[in-house]
């Protein structure tokens, strides 16, 4: 058995594994392993279907040392006159180069692929067998805590009978091999997976009537146009902030706040006449919101309990099948809820959200945290996990979190100026970049900051009530 010596054992190469290595390697002089189960790094990226996309700008998502994307703004389709959002194979590609370009020719880098981690630093690979006991001098990171559960890796939660068609969204590109057009396409599932299927239909030239659309749900959805990382944007991106900060001190509850939120133009929803239950931080353009609303064929009867050659069974009743459907499952849950955690736990560091919904600057401050502070209370005092929410009433308990967090970080002066400086941060450089003559975006800026403790205060309330 081989042995090797590291200071940091990271388990997982996708996202956030990422982030967390390229900032303590850049932060620290230390040695770091990475395992990861993937033939390369970036996680489930490499494993999404073939036309997924980020729904937020490329600006801000992947490692903080290296941009990701061209600072370019779309020109046509449904994101034009945003800023780009890079897709899947872009980001897979990107993953490879940060691996390739940046972290191991530091010297401090071993990378150990198609590899599994089984406990106490033995790593076995998943190709020979052969194994690699790691001696970890600092910490071991778990980055998985959080892994996404994608289509590509889902099984189905509902009955199909022999015959029926079900497929993963991933199956939809691959369409031109078959002889027969199917008679219908059925997307099931009700988030952002099923939003991108349903685009995709049309934006290939699916007549809207040959779609069917179960949900089980209606999403609220982030207007993107309210986070975009240029300047020119500041109006949307801070009064969006300060329409947010508004609703969240004077919302009467959870359903005001997003209705609020709604009237200011940060929130959208597909169906006008459809009240939302859920909000997972889907975000989407006014023109994508345009293209949905043309597939009127929508089934709201709960979630699909089997599908048979006659009829869809639901919780809350049938709806006839048409023969020869393609049925699309859209039905995994991105994000399953797991109980929070305490971020450092002595020799081990479970990464996990510390600012929602932003999973690459949320490890990369963890890992900053990680190289200059002292000890655990005072660093998961700075890291407290935040919740993500699933219904509308658990936003209020994300928020809550979210603000104090800011709060922390702010009031500490070398985190701050990390933040500051940090590309994964969004917003911070549009604020930083105000004149400071422009008395109408001062005073949004500061009423922003004023109204961050009556928020919290009747965000407590409602989370409580």
């Amino acid at each position: 058995m081989r042995t090797i010596t590291t200071d940091y054992l990271i388990i997982g190469g996708g996202a956030v594994g990422m982030a967390f290595a390229d900032t303590i390697v850049a932060e620290t002089d230390a040695h770091i392993t990475i395992v990861d189960r993937q033939a390369r790094p970036g996680g489930h990226w490499n494993d999404a279907y073939g036309f997924v996309a980020l729904h937020q700008p490329s600006a801000f998502y992947g490692v903080n040392s290296l941009p990701l994307g061209e600072n370019r703004k779309d020109t046509h389709g449904v994101n034009e006159g945003l800023y780009e959002l890079a897709s899947g194979p872009e980001i897979s590609g990107y993953y490879d180069k940060v691996m390739r370009q940046r972290l191991l020719p530091t010297g401090r880098v071993t990378y150990l692929p198609m590899s599994d981690h089984r406990g106490g630093g033995r790593v076995v690979s998943l190709m020979s067998g052969d194994e690699v006991q790691v001696t970890v001098r600092r910490k071991t990171v778990d980055s998985t805590h959080n892994s996404p559960v994608i289509p590509a890796n889902h099984t189905p939660r509902f009955a199909v009978a022999e015959g029926v068609r079900v497929v993963p969204p991933g199956a939809l590109p691959r369409l031109w091999l078959e002889r027969e057009r199917p008679a219908r396409f059925v997307v099931l599932g009700a988030g952002k997976t099923a939003m991108d299927a349903a685009g995709w239909l049309l934006a290939m030239g699916t007549p809207p009537k040959a779609i069917q659309w179960v949900k089980p749900r209606e999403s609220w959805l982030i207007n993107r146009t309210c986070t975009q990382p240029g300047a020119e944007f500041f109006d949307a991106v801070f009064g969006g902030q300060l329409a947010q900060m508004r609703a969240f001190a004077q919302g009467t509850s959870p359903e005001d706040i997003f209705t609020r939120l709604e009237a200011a133009g940060m929130m959208l929803r597909i169906d006008p006449a459809a009240a939302p239950t859920m909000f997972h931080y889907a975000t989407i353009s006014q023109g994508e919101v345009d293209q949905l609303r043309r597939i009127t064929n929508v089934v709201r009867k709960g979630r699909v309990q089997a599908i048979s050659a006659g009829a869809i069974a639901l919780d809350d009743g049938t709806e006839p099948a048409v023969a020869g459907a393609l049925y699309i499952d859209c039905t995994a849950s991105a994000v399953e809820p797991r109980a929070a955690v305490p971020i450092f736990q002595g020799d081990m560091i479970v990464p996990q959200l510390v600012r929602v919904p932003q999973p690459c600057f949320s490890a990369a401050l963890i890992a900053f945290v990680e190289a200059h502070y002292p000890d655990d209370a005072a660093k998961n005092a700075l890291c407290r996990t935040v919740p993500f929410p699933h219904d509308l009433k658990s936003y209020c308990t994300t928020n809550i979190i979210n603000i104090m967090n800011q709060g922390a970080w702010f009031g500490d002066e070398r985190l701050g100026a990390w933040i500051r400086s940090s590309r994964l941060d969004g917003f911070g450089k549009i604020a930083a970049g105000v004149d400071r003559s422009d008395a109408a975006r001062i005073a949004v800026l500061q009423e922003l900051r004023q109204t961050g403790p009556a928020a919290v205060q009747n965000l407590m309330r409602l989370a409580a009530a």
